[in-house]
Formats: C-alpha cells, sequence, structure tokens
C-alpha cells in the first residue's frame, strides 16, 4: 500500500475550512481528540457508533459500482513516461433485487483511514460512514434509458463528500457518475493504492483540469451507453447498466473546484445540457468566458456574486434559463455530506452549539440536508426530465431560509 504526500497549498479546500474552524476553537484540540470524550467502537457495539447519512427519499433503491478508467489522450507527467491520467469513477443508479448486495461505504476504507487522520480525526476511522449505494446490484430498467448527472467534488476532497445529494439523484430514477480527481483528492486504487492530494505544484489539479476529467468521463457515458466497458480492468458490470444510459441527457454538478470545473467543462461541453455550481469560486486562470445558453443553477453560500466579482462576472454570461439561490446561515461546506456527519461528530466529542456552526454554519441541519435533496434533484428534473419544478419558481414555506438572488 502506497500513500501519496499531502500538498498545503493556498485556497479554499475542505481541510483548510476545518483548520480554520479548529484553530478558532471550533472544537477540542487535536491533542485531545483521542481522550475520554471518544471511547472508539471498542467500548461498545460499532454499528452504534457508526457516523450516519440520511436515507435517500426516492422511490427506488440504488445500486452502485466503481470503474477504474484511463484517460489514454493525456500523459501524466506525474507518474512518468507511458503513464496516462487515472481516475477512479463510480456510478449511481436506481437498482432492483438489491438485498443480497452489501451496501458501499462512504469512502473505501484505506482513503478514508487517511482522509481522518488528516483532517485529526483518526479515532473515527473506524467508524465511517455507510452509503445507500448496493454494491453491483442489477440496474432498474423501465424501458427509457437513465438521464445521467457527472459531479466534480472539491479541492482536496474525495468523490463522496456530496453523497446525500448523488445518492438522492439516483433513488429517484438518475445515473450519477462521481469521479476521483487525481492528485487532489483521497481514493483507492483496484491494486490497494490509495493516494491523497499530492505536494507537487505541477499536478494537473486546476479547475480546467477537473473539467477535462469530468469531459473524459462524458465519453465512459457514451461508451455505456453504446454497450462498451470502459473499466480498465474489465471487470464485471451490474447487470443491465450497459446501454441504460441516455448521453443526449447530461447534466454535471459540482462542489468549490469542482464547481468552476462543472462551468469550464460546460461552456467547452456541449454535450453538458444543464449545470449546477454549488458555492464556487468561478475562479481561473484564464478566467471563464464566453457565453453560456443552456440552464445553469448556482447554490451560493461564501462565494456569492455580491462578494466575489469572478461569479458575478460568469453570471452576467449566462444567456439561458438561470437561477441564484442562497441558504441564510450556510457557509462554504454547509452544501455537503458535512450537515449529516458534523452534528454526530459534535456528540461524540462534546462540542457544544456555538463550537457545531463554527464548522458548519448556523443553518439547521436538518433543514440543510433536504435542501441538498431538493434542489438539485428539482433542476435536473426540469432541464434534463422536462419535469416542470415549481420548487424552483420562487421562495416557498418549505424551506424559509432559502434566498433568490435575483
Amino acid at each position: 500500500m502506497t500513500i501519496t504526500p499531502f500538498d498545503s497549498r493556498k485556497g479554499m479546500t475542505r481541510r483548510s475550512v476545518l483548520r480554520a474552524a479548529l484553530g478558532s476553537g471550533a472544537a477540542m484540540p487535536l491533542v485531545a481528540l483521542s481522550g475520554p470524550a471518544w471511547a472508539g467502537p471498542a467500548a461498545g457495539d460499532p454499528a452504534a457508533t457508526r457516523l450516519r447519512l440520511p436515507k435517500p427519499t426516492g422511490p427506488h433503491p440504488v445500486g452502485t459500482v466503481q470503474l477504474h478508467l484511463v484517460d489514454r489522450s493525456r500523459p501524466d507527467a506525474i507518474a512518468g513516461p507511458g503513464h496516462f491520467r487515472e481516475l477512479m469513477a463510480t456510478v449511481w443508479y436506481p437498482a432492483r433485487g438489491v438485498h443480497r448486495y452489501p451496501v458501499a461505504p462512504w469512502m473505501p476504507p484505506g482513503a478514508f483511514r487517511a482522509f481522518v487522520a488528516d483532517a485529526g480525526f483518526s479515532d473515527l476511522a473506524s467508524v465511517g460512514p455507510l452509503s445507500a449505494g448496493h454494491v453491483g446490484a442489477p440496474v432498474r430498467r423501465s424501458g427509457r434509458r437513465l438521464p445521467v448527472v457527472v459531479f466534480s467534488h472539491g479541492a482536496h476532497s474525495h468523490q463522496g463528500d456530496h453523497t446525500v445529494i448523488v445518492q438522492e439523484l439516483a433513488s429517484h430514477g438518475f445515473a450519477v457518475l462521481t469521479v476521483a480527481h487525481q492528485y487532489d483528492t483521497y481514493t483507492e486504487f483496484p491494486d490497494g493504492r490509495i493516494v491523497v492530494p499530492l505536494r507537487d505544484r505541477q499536478a494537473p489539479t486546476r479547475p480546467g483540469d477537473f473539467a477535462a476529467d469530468l469531459r473524459f468521463i462524458l465519453d465512459c457515458v457514451e461508451d455505456l451507453a453504446d454497450g462498451r466497458n470502459p473499466d480498465v480492468d474489465q471487470r464485471k458490470l451490474p447487470a443491465g447498466l450497459l446501454g441504460s444510459l441516455d448521453p443526449r441527457r447530461m447534466g454535471a454538478f459540482g462542489w468549490s473546484k469542482g464547481g468552476t470545473a462543472t462551468a469550464c467543462a460546460m461552456l467547452a461541453d456541449e454535450r453538458i445540457r444543464a449545470g449546477l455550481s454549488i458555492d464556487a469560486p468561478m475562479e481561473m486562470n484564464p478566467p471563464l468566458a464566453g457565453d453560456l445558453d443552456r440552464p445553469f443553477m448556482m447554490m451560493s453560500a461564501e462565494f456569492g456574486r455580491a462578494t466575489n466579482p469572478a461569479a458575478a462576472a460568469f453570471w452576467s454570461h449566462l444567456r439561458g434559463w438561470r437561477l441564484d439561490i442562497q441558504a441564510q446561515g450556510a457557509v462554504h461546506i454547509s452544501y455537503g455530506d458535512n450537515e449529516a456527519l458534523f452534528p454526530q461528530v459534535a456528540k461524540v466529542f462534546g462540542w457544544n452549539e456555538q463550537q457545531l456552526q463554527a464548522v458548519i454554519g448556523t443553518l439547521d441541519p436538518d433543514q440543510a440536508v433536504k435542501i441538498q435533496q431538493a434542489y438539485p434533484l428539482a433542476f435536473f428534473d426540469e432541464h434534463l426530465r422536462h419535469r416542470r419544478a415549481h420548487l424552483l419558481d420562487g421562495p416557498t414555506r418549505a424551506f424559509p431560509a432559502v434566498t433568490y438572488l435575483l
């Protein structure tokens, strides 16, 4: 097992946000995290202490499968001559007959251990949450191909960090492909390699590199749609997956740097019919440029247009359907699985409400989870399936914290 060293570069990352919160007194000092406030699984039933994600609300059970991919159009200078861009991706989809298939962890165990260790939470390594996805379960076929959404994670994060949204979409009939952006993520390859964000500043970790990954994932969607297995190891795929995806109805979304990458990819690739950014800085060099006439939605927090010129400039070039919403009390990491997981972590470590809010903001966590489940689904329902989503028309009593920004 090999682990790639970590890069502490500048920029908004999940790790830097958490470190800032820890440094401001939002949590116990790191040296205290292994103290009596946390007894660990050995003190009781591991099932009772395992972190949990909310169940998706859709009518379908969820299946999932990993893909090991290599983009042979992009040589990998970091890996050396003869190597090409190597990625792990995960497909989530509506499934059937799931009961005899195991559920997938939120992250591969080795990657999760590296992730929590880097954040100073090593004592949580054995209690990582499980997803709602059943590994290898057959695809539910309804006579029509599945609309597709691809997801791009944030800087120094991982492809599971918005599983709440991903499995919600899958439970409502979408296929979702999440990608682990090599050299800026925590993941595990089939041969046992565990990778973490890389120290080399020449690594392909810019939003444009993420966008190129997304476009390659679209190519893989087309392969799957045409009955070809893109997995480089040719591992067995779930029954019904080949031929089940609809490459004519593809959308994309991403958080933070991944949201910027979503915008970049959408400007470059007309196959992406609808895009959603979750608190994305929209900062690139060169800057994002060009008009976009396809639907685009922004879920803003700390990178809102009022304070972030790059986001405002991108918004001004949206010529099609557009929407910008903001949940009062949300911070940068509020739109993600953090809202479901950190309240549980707070109980484990004995944080008070003020300490928890210093990490995830003042938005009520239960409301935050419901916002994540409702708004992306409504957006992609409307623009990939032409199912009118009145939720997007304006403020609603169901979500009083959500403001519609003009």
